[in-house]
């Protein structure tokens, strides 16, 4: 009877802990990552071929590093549309600076710390100038980029060093650079949020900023370092891809910011803040790359894959607002 007992208390906590792990949004996220998969695999020949699978992996790892930044801001109930554009500027002063003879390294640092200031202020004009996120970043897609067509007068800019492609196109142990930049990113960023007080005073800002306040906690200074770290992310996608494409492109990154958006809401997160996971982000980020060559290898046209795409957002911000209770009646 004892036994009996037991094993039906067994049954009942397994059966808890599979609800409680069901609930939690990357979970979800993970399933829907592997039901589209399945229906890529059903649908096409060649989808699971070795090629293909490096492919997808290359191409998601600019946008997934864009949207590490991306989530950091979300999770504060913020929102930046500037990285694509920074994104932009940071590769092309990158380039520049190579071409007129800098040394490697110190061309990566200028167009980092492109990102960074850019990022940084933004951030001040969020915080201390107590302005909205949205209209700020909306004002700073077109700033980077005017800056960076007048610099350039609307070429693009070649002839770069060589050496400077492994970070675009080389590969260290067997695994693409780009694809290792996004992983020790992930990891770095996975650690900054789980491991360190900064993390948990970024949740709080989104669950309750009021209350984060009263608590001790220096809303304005973590709010302006999310930017920072927005744009330094955005800046590091940009010499990625400069190497990639081994030229300074101007107009480079349009629309990269409601792919990273994409990413980190179809990775489960609040777009109200306080809610989301950076592992999440990652898996977001797969299933729109998992979705964006599964119709070029179908013959989506291009048109319809940017309304396939609308509706998934639609959809996946749908569901978190009704996990949230923010759906107004």
């Amino acid at each position: 009877m004892r036994a009996l007992v037991a094993e039906r208390a067994e049954m009942v906590k397994q059966s808890f802990f599979v609800k409680k792990v069901l609930k939690r949004p990357e979970v979800l996220s993970l399933l829907g990552l592997l039901f589209l998969s399945a229906l890529m695999i059903v649908s096409t020949d060649n989808f699971l071929s070795p090629v293909n699978m490096t492919n997808i992996a290359r191409q998601v790892s600019i946008n997934a590093v864009i949207a590490i930044g991306m989530t950091f801001v979300i999770l504060t109930g913020g929102i930046d549309l500037s990285v694509g554009p920074i994104m932009s500027l940071s590769g092309t002063i990158a380039a520049s600076m190579m071409i007129n003879g800098l040394p490697i390294p110190l061309a990566i640092f200028l167009g980092l710390l492109v990102g960074v200031l850019f990022g940084t202020l933004n951030g001040l004009l969020v915080a201390y100038g107590r302005l909205p996120a949205i209209i700020v970043t909306l004002a700073m897609m077109e700033i980077p980029r005017g800056i960076g067509l007048i610099y350039t007068k609307g070429y693009p800019m070649s002839g770069l060093p060589d050496s400077f492609s492994v970070i675009g196109r080389g590969t260290v142990l067997g695994v693409q650079t780009p694809i290792l930049i996004m992983l020790v990113m992930y990891i770095l960023a996975f650690i900054l949020l789980n491991r360190f007080p900064f993390g948990r005073y970024v949740y709080a800002l989104g669950g309750n900023e009021e209350a984060a306040r009263l608590s001790g906690i220096r809303v304005k200074i973590y709010k302006m370092l999310v930017f920072t770290i927005s744009g330094f992310t955005a800046a590091l996608s940009g010499i990625v891809l400069t190497s990639r494409l081994m030229s300074g492109q101007p107009n480079a990154g349009v629309g990269f910011e409601l792919d990273a958006i994409a990413a980190v809401v179809l990775g489960g997160a609040a777009i109200s803040g306080g809610k989301g996971h950076i592992l999440g982000t990652l898996i977001g980020a797969l299933m729109l790359g998992v979705l964006n060559n599964g119709l070029n290898l179908l013959g989506v046209s291009p048109y319809m894959q940017k309304i396939l795409k609308g509706v998934v957002i639609l959809l996946a911000i749908y569901i978190s607002s009704e996990k949230k209770g923010l759906k107004k009646n």
